[in-house]
C-alpha cells in the first residue's frame, strides 16, 4: 500500500557528553525553550515548532482520513452506550445528600444537592455553562463548606493543570470575589467555613507550598503554612476521615511524610506524624486518640497497618495492627468510627476486608468472577456503619453497593446502564498466566465475544502500563465493545512495574530492573499467540504516558509481534527528560528511573532502553503517537522527537503518525463526548492496522 509522504523534521544536532558518553540529539529543537510560558499560554509556541506540529496533524488526517466514516460510526456506538443523563449515587452529609450528574447531551458534570430525607434538587455548578467560552475545560476540586453555605470549586481551562479556585454561595448561586490562581485543584475547608487550604504550583509546575486563604482576602495575603524544600517531592492535601485535620501529604516514589493541621484552629501549625526516612512510605488517618498508619516500614514490602498515639505518632511508637503478609498487598484503607476497611490484592485480584474495631472480628466481602475490579468509594461521613464500594469485571458493568458493616448486608444502589443494550452472556472474560524470560508468571486478563473463534485468527489489542506501582484493573469499559464486537480479543497484561501482584511486583520492574516490564509485555503477547487467542502481526499494542514508554520500548525490542502500536502521550524521551531538572516531574521521578545526572549506572541503564535513543535501522509496525501541547507531565516534544527519529531511521514498515492535540494536555480532550473522538481515532487505527477498517 502506498502512503502520502510525511513531513520531514530537519536535523539540528545537539551533542552533549555525560559520564564520558557522548549523545547526539538531532531533534532537540522541537522543545520550545519557553515551554513554561507555553503551558500557561499556548499561543506563545515557537512558530517553527507550531508549523511542524500542524504539518504532522495534516499528515495524520491525510493518512487516516479514509477512516473518518468509521470514526464517526465508532463515536456513535460508544456514545450510544453512555447514559447521557447519568448521575452519581447521592452521598449524604448532615442534612443534605450531594451528587454530580450530566444532562442529556452535556459534556461536563453538574454538581448539586438535595435534602437528605428527600426533596427538590439544587444545582451549584453547571459544568456545561462554565465551559462555554473555553476550548478546554476540566472541573476538579468541588467541596462544600462544613456549614453547607458555600462551595469551593476549581477548574483548568487550558489542559496545563493549573487550576483556579473559586467559591460559590449556595443561597445566591454566585461566586464570591475570591480567586486563587495556579493551584493543584485540591481544597480543604477549615471547620469554621471562613477559610480553606490549598497547594500552589511553582514556576516549574511543582506543588510545594500549602497556603491558608481567608475568604475576602487577596491571594497575596494568604498565609504560607507549609513549604516543601525538596524539589523532588510533591505535596498534596486532603481532609482526614474524621474531619479533624487537613493532611499535608508529601513524597516521591519511594519515601513519604505527612503532617496534620487542626482544622478547628485557624492559627494551627502543621504537626509531623513521622519524620521521613529513605524508602519508608506511610499514610495516616486519625480515630479518637490514635493514628492508624499504612506503611512499608520494617521491610513490609506489601505494606502493613500500625497504630500510634495521636499525641506521639512518631515511628518509635508504631505498633502492628495488621502484620505484613508477603504476597498480600494492602493497597489502601478507610477508617470509620467503629470500623476499619482495607483494600487488598493477591495474585492480581482485589478484596475488601472489614474489621470491627470494638471486637477485632474481621470478614471479607466475597466475589465470584475470574477477573474483576473492586474499589471503595469513601464518603463524607465518619460516624456511619455504611461502606460504599464499586465492583465490575470485563463483562460486568460497574455496580455501586452500600454495605452495612454491622449487618453484613449489601444493597445495589446503581448499575451502569448501557442504553443501546448489552448482554453479558454474549461475552467471555478469563485469565491466563504468561511465563516471562526469567520464569515470572504474568497475569493477563482477557475479554472476547463468545462467537469469536479462538483459533489464532482473531486480531487482539494488548494494553499495558507497568510503572509507579499502578495496577491495571480488570474493569468494565463499554468503549471496548466496539473493538470486541468487530472480532477483536481485548487483553490487559498485568506486568511488572505495576503492583498487580504486590509491591514486590512493582520493585521488580523499576530502575535497573525496568526491562522486565518490556519483556513481560512481549511474553504476554507470545502467550496469547500460544493459546491461539491471536497470531503474530495481528496484535495492536496500546499504552499511555509511562505505558507509552512501554510501547516505544516494545516497538524497538519486539516489534515483530505487532501489526500496530498506539502510544498516547508517550514518555519516550526518557534520558533527555531525566537529565532536565527544570521539568515539572523530573526530580520526583528520579527514584522511579534513577538520576542520570549524578549516577553513571542510571545513565547507562536509561540510555540502554530509552525508546527515543534506541530507534534502529529496521522495520517497525504501524505507529500512532498522540500528544498534547499543554501537557505538563509528558511534554509534547517527546512524541514529536520520537516520530521524527523513527521516520529518519527505520528501513521499512510503518507508517508512523503523530497527532498533537493543540488545545489539550495529558488527559486529552475535555468533555466526556469529545474524549470519545480520540478513542475513536485509536480504535480506527487499530482496526486499520489489522485490515478491518470498515465502517
Amino acid at each position: 500500500m502506498t502512503h502520502p509522504s510525511p513531513p520531514s523534521a530537519p536535523r539540528r544536532p545537539h551533542t552533549f557528553t555525560v559520564h564520558g558518553i557522548t549523545v547526539t540529539d538531532d531533534y532537540a529543537w522541537l522543545k520550545d525553550p519557553n515551554w513554561q510560558k507555553v503551558l500557561r499560554e499556548p499561543a506563545l509556541l515557537d512558530a517553527d515548532i507550531r508549523t511542524y506540529l500542524e504539518a504532522e496533524n495534516a499528515f495524520a488526517e491525510q493518512l487516516l482520513g479514509h477512516t473518518n466514516a468509521l470514526q464517526k460510526t465508532l463515536v456513535a456506538e460508544m456514545r450510544g452506550r453512555v447514559k447521557e443523563d447519568d448521575s452519581s449515587v447521592p452521598s449524604p452529609d448532615g442534612a443534605f445528600s450531594y451528587f454530580s450528574k450530566y444532562r442529556e447531551g452535556g459534556q461536563h458534570p453538574l454538581v448539586g444537592r438535595m435534602p437528605r430525607d428527600g426533596g427538590d434538587e439544587k444545582l451549584i455548578l453547571d459544568g456545561d455553562e462554565l465551559a462555554k467560552h473555553s476550548e478546554y475545560f476540566q472541573l476538579r476540586g468541588s467541596r462544600h463548606s462544613p456549614d453547607h453555605k458555600l462551595h469551593a470549586w476549581s477548574a483548568d481551562d487550558k489542559g496545563s493543570e493549573y487550576f483556579t479556585v473559586r467559591v460559590r454561595d449556595w443561597a445566591s448561586g454566585k461566586d464570591l470575589d475570591d480567586r486563587i490562581e495556579e493551584t493543584d485543584g485540591g481544597i480543604v475547608w477549615a471547620s469554621d467555613s471562613k477559610s480553606f487550604y490549598y497547594v500552589k504550583l511553582d514556576d516549574n509546575h511543582r506543588p510545594l507550598k500549602v497556603y491558608r486563604h481567608r475568604l475576602g482576602a487577596a491571594q497575596s495575603d494568604d498565609v504560607l503554612v507549609y513549604e516543601e524544600k525538596d524539589s523532588g517531592w510533591f505535596t498534596h492535601i486532603h481532609e482526614s476521615a474524621s474531619g479533624r485535620f487537613c493532611v499535608v501529604a508529601g513524597g516521591d516514589h519511594e519515601t513519604s511524610e505527612q503532617w496534620l493541621i487542626d482544622l478547628a484552629d485557624n492559627d494551627a501549625k502543621p504537626r509531623l506524624v513521622a519524620a521521613r526516612e529513605d524508602g519508608v512510605q506511610y499514610s495516616a488517618a486519625d480515630r479518637g486518640d490514635q493514628v492508624y498508619i499504612l506503611t512499608n516500614a520494617d521491610k513490609a514490602i506489601d505494606f502493613k497497618l500500625v497504630t500510634a498515639p495521636l499525641s506521639a505518632p512518631e515511628r518509635a511508637n508504631w505498633r502492628d495492627l495488621i502484620a505484613h503478609r508477603e504476597g498480600v498487598y494492602v493497597l489502601d484503607f478507610e477508617l470509620y468510627a467503629k470500623h476499619l476497611v482495607r483494600l487488598e490484592r493477591k495474585d492480581a485480584l482485589p478484596s475488601i476486608i472489614i474489621r470491627d474495631l470494638r471486637s477485632n472480628d474481621e470478614h471479607a466481602i466475597a466475589f465470584d468472577e475470574a477477573a474483576y475490579s473492586l474499589d471503595t468509594l469513601g464518603g463524607y461521613e465518619y460516624e456511619t456503619t455504611n461502606l460504599r464500594f464499586s465492583y465490575s469485571s470485563m463483562t460486568t458493568p460497574s455496580e455501586v453497593f452500600d454495605y452495612d458493616m454491622e449487618k453484613r448486608t449489601r444493597v445495589l444502589r446503581k448499575r451502569q446502564e448501557i442504553p443501546s443494550g448489552y448482554n453479558p452472556a454474549d461475552y467471555v472474560t478469563t485469565r491466563i498466566l504468561a511465563t516471562a524470560k526469567d520464569g515470572a508468571q504474568v497475569p493477563v486478563s482477557i475479554l472476547y465475544r463468545k462467537t469469536t473463534a479462538i483459533d489464532g485468527s482473531a486480531p487482539l489489542l494488548l494494553y499495558g502500563y507497568g510503572s509507579y506501582g499502578h495496577a491495571m484493573p480488570a474493569s468494565f469499559s463499554s468503549n471496548r465493545l466496539s473493538l470486541v464486537d468487530r472480532g477483536f480479543v481485548y487483553a490487559i497484561a498485568h506486568i511488572r512495574g505495576g503492583a498487580d501482584k504486590g509491591w514486590g511486583w512493582y520493585l521488580d520492574g523499576k530502575r535497573e530492573k525496568k526491562t522486565n516490564t518490556f519483556d513481560d509485555f512481549a511474553a504476554a503477547g507470545r502467550a496469547l499467540i500460544g493459546k491461539k487467542y491471536t497470531s503474530a502481526k495481528k496484535i495492536v499494542g496500546h499504552g499511555g504516558s509511562a505505558g507509552g514508554m512501554l510501547m516505544g520500548a516494545v516497538a524497538n525490542r519486539s516489534g515483530d509481534l505487532f501489526a500496530g502500536i498506539v502510544a498516547e502521550v508517550p514518555f519516550v524521551d526518557v534520558l533527555n527528560t531525566m537529565m532536565d531538572d527544570t521539568l515539572p516531574l523530573t526530580p520526583p521521578e528520579w527514584p522511579e528511573w534513577g538520576n542520570p545526572i549524578t549516577d553513571e549506572a542510571a545513565f547507562k541503564t536509561i540510555l540502554s532502553y530509552s525508546p527515543y535513543d534506541n530507534v534502529e535501522a529496521k522495520s517497525y509496525p504501524a505507529i500512532l503517537a498522540m500528544g498534547g501541547l499543554t501537557d505538563p507531565r509528558v511534554t509534547y516534544w517527546e512524541p514529536a522527537k520520537w516520530v521524527a527519529r523513527l521516520r529518519a531511521t527505520m528501513t521499512g514498515g510503518g507508517p508512523v503518525v503523530l497527532r498533537t492535540n493543540m488545545g489539550a494536555g495529558h488527559g486529552g480532550a475535555s468533555g466526556r463526548f469529545n474524549r470519545l473522538d480520540e478513542v475513536a481515532i485509536v480504535y480506527a487505527f487499530a482496526l486499520w492496522a489489522v485490515g478491518l477498517a470498515k465502517a
